[in-house]
Formats: structure tokens, sequence, C-alpha cells
């Protein structure tokens, strides 16, 4: 469970910020013979940043990969923006920060290697896996207790909801019980 102070620090949050491999999947790349790529998602991480977009909090994607799947994936997600092919994860912070007209203070950045360094460095909140990188994981504000692509986003989300003062009222309407 998140500390008061992490949930203090989160509650400022604005935007939640994710890389993809390594983060909403679990960073294996698996191509079949064809040469198609296969990812797996959590089902409970969509859930996640469906529930904090309901909560106010804009949902961006940065990923150094293109992937149809990434694509449809997160189109299915309603996320706010994807950027694909961007090795430049602070750049494509700050052009996210831009768009949506938020400062990079506002995000709270959740990645696992060395690209996500540049974006750690300027995000208001950064976060990895206990699986990232050392480096990562030693600069990290947070290091979640579950694994990229095995909750570790809905840790996050579950926490930012918490922080906003909104977990309890959204667990309510999973509650409700049809007549």
């Amino acid at each position: 469970m998140a500390s008061y102070v992490m949930l203090e620090q989160a509650r400022h949050v604005e935007a939640l910020v994710l890389d993809v491999d390594g983060i909403l999947s679990d960073g294996f790349v698996t191509l079949t013979n064809t040469g198609d790529e296969i990812k797996s998602f959590d089902i409970r991480d969509g859930l996640g940043m469906k529930l904090v977009q309901k909560a106010g909090i804009k949902v961006i994607i940065i990923t150094g990969r293109k992937s149809n799947i990434v694509e449809k994936r997160m189109s299915d997600l309603g996320v706010d923006l994807v950027f694909q092919g961007r090795e430049d994860k602070g750049v494509a912070l700050k052009e996210a920060c831009k768009q949506l007209n938020l400062t990079p203070d506002d995000c709270l950045y959740m990645g696992d290697d060395w690209p996500d360094l540049s974006a750690f460095a300027i995000a208001g909140m950064s976060v990895t896996v206990p699986n990232g990188h050392v480096e990562v994981r030693r600069r990290a504000d947070l290091v979640t207790q579950a694994y990229g692509g095995r909750g570790a986003v809905r840790e996050v989300c579950d926490m930012l909801l918490m922080a906003k003062g909104v977990y309890d009222e959204l667990l309510e309407q999973f509650l409700q019980v049809a007549h």
C-alpha cells in the first residue's frame, strides 16, 4: 500500500503516462513464424485506466516501438493520447503536455528502462516495476508490488483513485445489484 506521502504526491496528478513494453505488457516480444507480433495485456490494467479517466485523469501512452496491437488496445480503452515509435520519451512527454494543456509536473510517468529516464527526470512523479532496470528503480518515487503486464498499472491506478478520494465511490458502482 502506498504511504501517506505517496498518496499526497499522487493527489496532484492530472495525467497517467505509461510506457508499453515492460509496463502494460510483460516486456517480452513474441513473434509468430509469419513475423506477426503477439502482446498480452492484463485486463485489470485496462479497467484501471478507464477508472482513472472517470476520475478526470488523462491517460497517455509513450512507447519506443510501433505496433498495431498497441493502437487497437489503446483505442478500445479510449486513451487520450498515444505516441508510438518514440525513443525520446522526455520530448514526447513535453509534447503530450502541450497538447493537453498540462505540465510534466502534473504527470505520473511509469516506465521500466533507460529510455524512460528522460521522462522520469521531468515528471511530477515516477513509478516503475520490480523487474525494471536497476537504474530506473533507483530513480523512481515508487516501485510497484506487481510486475509489468501483471497488474502494475492497476496498482498505480488504484493509488491515484485513493489519492483523489474517489476509490470507494467508484467501487460502490460495481457493488450495486441490478434488480
